[in-house]
């Protein structure tokens, strides 16, 4: 749980007080933006008491005969980050023996970067980690993420890598008992505008209960970044790197939890996708969850809400992404942005209506030709699945939707274009399943659920109580592999 009404500590005073502090000892690796974090110690004095060395080898050459060559010649990178981290603590724990290693708590500092060049075309990104002992002795926790810097030239961007280098030296020691805190303190006197964290990975004996889908989740929430994935490892990726020319379909819920329905829209949609051209086994299907659509309730139960949710998709399979795009241009704006290939986005009809205005009666018409131009602007199809009205049974999709005059000519260009594709493979039995309906009658300790969902999300339900079952574990006949 984050600290409330946390004091928000300058710079200065944060890369003091490390120096200050005795038994604190390490070293600072930087390559790509100067030494702006050791700088930052230098600078307020005492840097003697915790700096043990600091170094940027910025020939490739000298780079590659302390670290080690990369294969895919990369040089701002994880792998080249994780050279980096373990050749510099190996050597610190292996020269510091003695009296030193047994009153101090070492730490390896280490970023890779590339800022904004002198023609102004590139786009400035870095790798950056910690890896340290919470006391003296102990087995070394690892603190890994990825940022990206938007200011607008190289000294600015400087100096933001140097500031959050000391967030993040000062957080680990002084935040390690609250990994949210620590996550959250990494943006002290910095601003969102000015960078990025897209994914982050803590690690380590101190951190043993942490989840990092969690983390991942509160940097969308933070305002740190638009968007995060992990996968079905609960492995957390950086987004762009995962995305990099690949054929990506979305398919856009709550989860809350995975039903028999979305598993159609799933299987029906890879159908609908693959016969429009991609290979069965070159695409990548994102579960995306958006904040807007995450629990609202108290803030213990959002986040148990959150992971419940998290851990039934991963349990599947399934690669997720949580992000704060509740308009559908800006998810494929920012798949664009990451060179993707085709995108396909999976969409009920229901969703379709609140796009159009239909399911409020209001007139969006000019909303829907902003947000629809800027949609299909790049290579994306949407997937109409369709809706069964309760009343009269008649199945509702794209094709014989009811609009309204001012977009009917728009929606039947999206139709006869192929930019809006209706879903026609798909279980009738199915489309009266709502997830609503579902969350009652599992926290009422009904099993009227239990045939509406995944045999293997109604086992885990079930199993961990999850969304508030009132479970009393009977171990069932059949066995299920979770690997």
């Amino acid at each position: 749980m984050r600290k409330k009404n946390r004091e928000i500590i300058p710079i200065k005073k944060k890369a003091l007080t490390v120096n200050l502090d005795s038994t604190i000892y390490g070293t600072l690796a930087e390559i790509g933006a100067g030494q702006e974090v050791a700088r930052n110690f230098f600078r307020v004095g005492a840097a003697s008491g915790t700096i043990a060395k600091s170094m940027s080898a910025y020939d490739m050459a000298f780079s590659d005969n302390i670290y080690g060559e990369e294969e895919d010649g990369r040089y701002v990178s994880e792998s080249r980050l994780m050279k980096m981290l373990d050749h510099e603590y190996s050597l610190l724990t292996e020269r510091l023996v003695g009296e030193k290693s047994d009153n101090s708590k070492f730490f390896a500092f280490a970023n890779t970067v590339t800022t904004l060049n002198y023609e102004k075309t590139n786009q400035p990104h870095g790798w950056v980690g910690l890896r340290f002992q919470a006391e003296p002795n102990g087995a070394p926790n690892d603190i890994i993420f990825h940022i990206r810097v938007h200011d607008n030239n190289a000294i600015l961007q400087q100096r933001v890598l140097g500031e959050i280098g000391i967030n993040l030296i000062y957080g680990a020691y002084y935040h390690q008992d609250d990994a949210e805190t620590l996550v959250e303190s990494l943006q002290d006197n910095l601003s969102t505008n000015h960078l990025e964290v897209d994914m982050i990975r803590i690690s380590g004996p101190s951190f043993s209960d942490l989840d990092n889908r969690l983390l991942g989740m509160l940097l969308v929430k933070m305002g740190f970044t638009n968007a995060t994935i992990f996968g079905p490892n609960r492995m957390m990726y950086q987004a762009k790197d995962f995305l990099y020319k690949k054929n990506i379909m979305v398919i856009r819920g709550r989860y809350r939890p995975m039903t028999l329905l979305n598993e159609d829209m799933l299987e029906n949609g890879k159908k609908s996708f693959i016969q429009d051209g991609v290979n069965k086994n070159d695409f990548t299907v994102l579960s995306e969850m958006t904040l807007s659509n995450l629990y609202k309730g108290a803030e213990d139960q959002s986040r148990k809400d959150f992971l419940d949710r998290a851990e039934i998709l991963c349990s599947l399979g399934h690669n997720v992404m949580v992000s704060n795009f509740h308009e559908h241009h800006k998810l494929v704006e920012y798949l664009a942005e990451c060179k993707t290939k085709k995108i396909g986005i999976v969409i009920g009809i229901l969703n379709l209506l609140k796009i159009y205005g239909l399911s409020n009666n209001e007139d969006h018409s000019k909303k829907v030709l902003n947000s629809f131009g800027q949609l299909f602007a790049h290579d994306v199809t949407m997937y109409a699945y369709p809706y069964q009205r309760y009343k009269n049974g008649e199945i509702i999709s794209a094709k014989n939707l009811q609009t309204y005059p001012e977009i009917e000519h728009l929606h039947q260009h999206f139709i006869s274009n192929g930019y809006i594709k209706d879903i026609c493979e798909f279980d009738e039995d199915k489309l009266q399943i709502f997830s609503d309906e579902i969350i009652q009658q599992i926290k009422a300790g009904k099993d009227d659920w239990v045939d509406k969902v995944p045999e293997k999300v109604a086992f885990l339900i079930k199993k961990n109580c999850l969304f508030d079952y009132p479970c009393e574990w009977v171990p069932p006949s059949k066995d299920f592999s979770f690997e």
